[in-house]
């Protein structure tokens, strides 16, 4: 497997070394205390960038957390690209949350998403200055929306009754659902899964998208539903956005990915690219031939061409993404990617048309890359860290970009040359008064050999000589990457603020390693990522004699969660203690009470009632008898993923074994733990769990 990495991004990669370098000197020389869950949920959150037409300024998205409301609430931020010296100035400063902008194609105007009339609805700002004037005043949320490149068309996505033939009557039937009469039956009758999904039970309504007509920054006419009578959610649920839709540059024509639901939604990831005409018609499906994942559909800047990306497994949602490109004229389709070993993520065309900027792993970062639409060769553009959004200008690429020692901020990478900068940080203060632990990523060698790849995480107190206690961490997905990147919820650096050297291994089934390791996991979840977590704790205690091999507590959730009940049966020996969160428990259980059944499904080679077997496997509950040490559960009520019975199933066992345990328990949290006071709940009880086996008791 070739790991190497292009000879034409290593000046870009030294580049963005001194500015991280730098900003990690500024942070250390001031440091105050050490970082904590207290610093972790009051961090502004950057994201969502949207750059000007003439590329002088970027407006962004800040989320700041309101302790007393307990809720994250978000304002739009501008920043001056072409002022020297020039400091981020807030645009919004609304009680209710402003996000999402979209800049007009003359550049008057600043659309973005507001909830500051009750619903959410589109209001515009004027670049030039002035206040926020509403846009749409539907009788419904608008979940997202673009802006076509005429000005006058406006689609949005709708959440509706699929019989109501317009949005008042979807208005008057949510309402009286939310409020019903006395005396009147609750209960509620489905003919088909999914019946719940992610934290959401189903009420019947599907996501449409409807095209407006604008006029003078007000709507004329009546909605029209672009994706006409088809029986799919667009943007998709539970995470589609307004990338999953796009307009042709010339505003006739939009294009968008969706799945037909039917009965076989929940084992389906048959995703297909559509077009339809503005003023609306019969959607036409474009890529009816592939029965696997077709998404995000973006129009070059000339509208030549049309770009997606694509899966070719049906079933399996961790297939690799290529990108398509096809040919509007000729109707020809070339496969870009086809050659290289990695998964497309978000995606746009360069304003020239010449390249196509992406985002895909790369052995433990994840930045961006520029391919070459003519030869598909691509160049890594930014070096390490996480880059998790970005916007094209003609001059500029504006990006956010993260790492195991910063959160999200602003940079710039000139589209000639590559040339990377920082911009004004909206975090300085906050991160220079805070002390950090030192990463450091290593490599040893796993599961039938191959190379696999790793972090340590220093404690912030570090002291050579002294030896600390371990926090061994298990990423979930699997099918994700614990690289140089920021969390909200698994942050190495409150384990590092904490006194503990933090370990994480990127075990077989991670993606950014090509794609045979990342499909190496499916039907062998006990087997080789097991071997690599074992090999790799090994690798760390020889390499780093920090490390003390006799206080070390595993730690994971979702997968993650999984692994640790799979080590508690199997792998318990180094291990004082283990947190649990959302972990399966009995794998075939999981298989019917889970969700999106097409993961359990492709996971284990079919249904639980075709392939009993390869649940049985790698399965839990089948190794309750071996388990022996102290642990912690933890699970959200609202955890339809991974239901929270599954947790309850595990507190059962350990309760009833004798062994030391605990349950943690959130009524009002789905599969992760989203409410900042819960959040720093979790992360008191993770460290107090800690500290009681390993002896460590201090900073949290």
């Amino acid at each position: 497997m070739d790991r190497s990495r292009p000879a034409s991004t290593a000046a870009s990669a030294v580049t963005l070394l001194a500015v991280l370098g730098s900003i990690d000197s500024a942070g250390a020389a001031d440091a105050k205390v050490p970082f904590s869950v207290q610093e972790l949920v009051r961090l502004q959150r950057v994201s969502e960038p949207a750059l000007s037409p003439d590329g002088k300024t970027v407006v962004f998205t800040v989320r700041e957390t309101d302790i007393s409301a307990n809720r994250g609430r978000t304002d739009l931020w501008a920043l001056d690209l072409a002022t020297k010296g020039a400091v981020p100035r807030r645009l919004t400063s609304h009680p209710e949350n402003d996000a999402s902008a979209q800049w007009s194609r003359d550049g008057r105007f600043v659309y973005f998403l507001s909830s500051r009339s009750g619903s959410s609805q589109v209001w515009r700002l004027p670049s030039s200055g002035g206040e926020a004037q509403p846009v749409t005043q539907l009788p419904l949320d608008v979940g997202t929306f673009k802006l076509a490149p005429d000005n006058v068309h406006l689609a949005v996505s709708v959440d509706v009754f699929p019989d109501c033939p317009d949005l008042a009557c979807s208005s008057d039937r949510a309402e009286k659902a939310e409020k019903p009469q006395k005396n009147q039956p609750s209960g509620k009758v489905h003919d088909r899964i999914f019946v719940r999904h992610w934290d959401t039970w189903s009420d019947g309504r599907l996501t449409r998208l409807f095209m407006l007509n604008l006029q003078d920054g007000h709507i004329t006419g009546d909605p029209v539903a672009l994706t006409g009578t088809l029986d799919a959610d667009v943007p998709s649920r539970p995470f589609g956005d307004a990338s999953e839709y796009n307009f042709s540059p010339d505003s006739s024509t939009v294009v968008f990915n969706a799945r037909i639901k039917g009965a076989s939604e929940p084992w389906s990831t048959n995703f297909d690219v559509y077009e339809v005409p503005t003023q609306g018609g019969e959607p036409r499906n474009l890529t009816a031939a592939n029965l696997a994942w077709d998404a995000q559909p973006t129009f070059s800047p000339d509208g030549s061409q049309l770009a997606w990306r694509a899966m070719r497994r049906p079933g399996f949602e961790a297939d690799r993404f290529e990108l398509i490109l096809l040919d509007r004229k000729s109707g020809t389709r070339r496969e870009l990617t086809a050659t290289w070993d990695r998964s497309i993520d978000t995606f746009a065309f360069s304003t020239d048309g010449k390249s196509i900027y992406a985002l895909a792993d790369q052995f433990g970062q994840h930045p961006l890359w520029s391919i070459d639409i003519r030869s598909g060769k691509p160049t890594m553009v930014t070096g390490p860290g996480h880059v998790e959004s970005f916007v094209v200008g003609e001059r500029d690429v504006i990006y956010t970009l993260s790492s195991l020692k910063s959160p999200a901020e602003l940079y710039a990478a000139t589209v000639k040359g590559g040339d990377l900068r920082e911009l004004p940080r909206m975090n300085a203060d906050a991160m220079s008064a805070v002390a950090l632990g030192e990463p450091e990523q290593f490599t040893f060698a796993g599961a039938n050999g191959e190379t696999v790849y790793a972090y340590v995480m220093k404690p912030v107190d570090f002291t050579p000589g002294k030896r600390y206690p371990v926090a061994f961490i298990v990423h979930g997905g699997p099918q994700v990457s614990f690289g140089n990147a920021w969390s909200y919820r698994w942050n190495a650096q409150t384990y590092a603020g904490a006194g503990y050297a933090a370990v994480f291994v990127d075990f077989h089934g991670s993606p950014g390693y090509g794609q045979a390791f990342t499909d190496s996991i499916s039907g062998d979840w006990g087997g080789k990522p097991l071997e690599d977590l074992q090999k790799g704790l090994a690798a760390a205690f020889e390499k780093y004699s920090f490390l003390d091999s006799k206080r070390v507590c595993a730690l994971g959730a979702s997968y993650g969660g999984y692994m640790m009940n799979w080590i508690a049966g199997n792998w318990a020996e180094p291990f004082s203690c283990i947190v649990t969160h959302a972990g399966i428990f009995d794998s075939r259980a999981m298989a019917y009470s889970t969700e999106e059944l097409w993961f359990d499904e492709w996971e284990h080679g079919g249904t639980a009632y075709e392939k009993p077997a390869n649940y049985e496997k790698h399965n839990p509950v089948n190794f309750v008898a071996n388990w022996s040490k102290p642990m912690l559960v933890i699970a959200g009520e609202r955890d339809f993923r991974v239901p929270y019975t599954q947790s309850i199933s595990t507190f059962t066992a350990l309760q009833r074994r004798g062994i030391p345990s605990r349950l943690l328990i959130y009524p009002d949290e789905n599969h992760w733990v989203l409410k900042p006071a819960n959040s720093i709940q979790w992360h008191e009880e993770v460290f107090k769990w800690l500290g009681q086996w390993t002896g460590e008791r201090k900073g949290q």
